[in-house]
């Protein structure tokens, strides 16, 4: 079985991100965690909501993630928002890290997921939609649910 045959499991999506942003380009990369940040994530307890990927010293950083302790964990259980190390060729941290620099582009993060037993974290570089384009990414949204039902009938 390849990579990409491997089962999915979603743990968390930000879907705050898919309605302020513009998503212009999406990656898949690895995440360093710690045994108990895994435990956590496999019973769905984490937040993408207010968390962004910074680019340092040529690697990837994603901050302000929330992935909550691990209940069953003693001493050594982990900082719920520490920032933890995205996995990616250098490369391709180096094509984003350029085009970070275009105005008024960012990096985040659109899911967590389980590929095998591998954890994944789709990133997006994004765009911010004003206030007035957020409306119309939901009228338009709505309209083609509208359609979905209408053809089902």
């Amino acid at each position: 079985m390849s990579e990409n045959e491997r089962p999915v499991r979603e743990v968390a999506a930000n879907r705050k991100a898919r309605r302020d942003y513009e998503i212009l380009d999406r990656l898949e990369v690895g995440i360093a965690l710690e045994g108990t940040e895994v435990k956590t994530l496999r019973s769905g307890h984490v937040s993408l909501a207010e968390s962004f990927v910074r680019i340092q010293e040529g690697q990837m950083w994603l901050e302000g993630a929330h992935i909550d302790e691990y209940r069953e964990g003693n001493q050594r259980n982990h900082i719920p928002t520490r920032r933890r190390k995205l996995l990616a060729h250098k490369r391709e941290i180096a094509r984003w890290s350029q085009r970070m620099n275009e105005k008024g582009l960012t990096i985040v993060p659109l899911k967590l997921y389980f590929r095998g037993r591998h954890v994944k974290l789709e990133i997006g570089l994004a765009r911010g939609r004003k206030h007035h384009d957020k409306r119309q990414a939901l009228r338009d949204r709505d309209a083609k649910r509208e359609l979905r039902s209408l053809r089902r009938r």
